[in-house]
């Protein structure tokens, strides 16, 4: 969701809230928090919550002690404790829903070593973050160049500078563990800062980066999903889908997420469902499980032997086989179970909506004023005609 800055102009062009990458409203930003107790005070001798959260490039968020007791708001700049000097972040939430947050992520509330809020930030402050922000995309350009020159299986995939412009924190991918230590001398001696190597995974990477997914949204890691839990080719298997890793992989090369999503409905689904490799005892033959329908509940079963004639029956139906197969009785043939399956022969649809025939532009409407202009000239070249033809009859 965007803020009223960032809507769009009166020519169809973004105006953009022109805050070089902050927003003034935090309404932006990943996984924003609203404060529904804004405009709520606290009872009487209730003190406020006195942690802060603070986000960083990214959307990356921390938790810091407000031990100055400063009058801070959402949208502040703020500088915070850093392990070396000190950083530079805007304030997204207050008060009593930090507290929730924190709970939420399992963070100590009691904990003496935790990091401080300094002051909020001068203009100086900020003069220096933004210009190190600035450098970063020339130094990822460098960096890269330099891995490649030092053919190093890793990708540089962000840079981020400490707000102090003391430090830069490079986060980087790689399929199999790298050593970088000729790397990080190359980065100190070429950037002259202090250089802190972190390695991200590849959903990380993608939602740090963003894109279009190929649902033609934007990618769910990068808008609203935090947690990433593992996704295996079970859960194509369970929604019966093709195991096609073009198709089943998203932009950062592992199975998409998004698979997860409905897996439970599908597993609901199944719990009626006998298992797929096992077979019905008939008296014509063994039946094979070819295809299911989960949600219609129908299954498509083959004879041994007869591969290309499938016969579907029900899943009570299938389950009701088993259950004579278990007691060692076998049926006749699954024909006699096809002919109960009732078909839905409805495919006609009507037009509720209202809307016009997708070809009315198709064929041309035949021009009616010109027809009937024809007409008219006919008939008056009749009436013309008429009264020669009565002399000529008379004479």
């Amino acid at each position: 969701m965007a803020c009223n800055s960032c809507s769009t102009g009166k020519d169809g062009q973004p105006k953009g809230c022109k805050k070089n990458g902050t927003c003034g409203t935090d309404s932006c930003n990943k996984l924003t928090v609203f404060d529904w107790l804004s405009n709520m005070s606290l009872p009487n001798g209730e003190k406020p919550f006195d942690w802060v959260e603070v986000r960083y490039k990214n959307g990356r968020k921390e938790y810091y002690k407000n031990t100055e007791n400063l009058s801070l708001s959402i949208g502040d700049i703020v500088a915070t404790q850093a392990q070396s000097g000190h950083d530079v972040g805007m304030v997204t939430l207050t008060g009593e829903l930090v507290r929730i947050q924190m709970k939420r992520k399992n963070l100590s509330i009691s904990n003496d070593g935790a990091l401080k809020i300094y002051r909020k930030a001068s203009q100086k402050d900020i003069d220096i973050w933004s210009a190190a922000r600035d450098k970063e995309e020339s130094m990822k350009v460098k960096a890269r160049q330099f891995a490649i020159d030092l053919k190093l299986q890793m990708k540089i995939s962000d840079i981020e500078f400490q707000g102090d412009a003391s430090k830069a924190t490079f986060y980087y991918t790689a399929e199999e563990r790298v050593d970088f230590r000729e790397l990080i001398k190359v980065f100190a001696r070429e950037f002259r800062i202090r250089i802190e190597m972190k390695q991200v995974g590849f959903r990380q990477e993608a939602s740090r980066l963003g894109g279009i997914g190929s649902c033609g949204r934007e990618l769910c890691c990068s808008t609203w999903l935090t947690d990433f839990r593992s996704v295996s080719t079970s859960a194509a298997r369970y929604q019966q889908l093709s195991l096609n890793p073009l198709k089943l992989a998203g932009q950062c090369g592992k199975l998409k997420c998004c698979l997860n999503y409905e897996l439970d409905t599908y597993l609901d689904a199944l719990k009626d469902f006998p298992k797929t490799d096992i077979k019905l005892q008939t008296e014509k033959g063994i039946a094979i499980c070819q295809k299911i329908d989960i949600f219609k509940g129908y299954m498509w079963y083959a004879y041994e032997g007869e591969w290309m004639n499938w016969h579907r029956i029900t899943v009570e139906q299938a389950n009701e086989i088993i259950g004579f197969n278990k007691k060692g009785k076998t049926v006749t043939s699954l024909e006699e179970y096809v002919s109960d399956v009732i078909e839905d022969t409805k495919t006609e649809f009507e037009n509720v909506v209202g809307q016009d025939s997708l070809t009315r532009f198709d064929n041309p409407k035949r021009n009616r004023k010109r027809k009937n202009s024809r007409n008219r000239n006919n008939r008056n070249k009749n009436r013309r005609k008429k009264p020669q033809n009565s002399k000529d009859a008379s004479n």
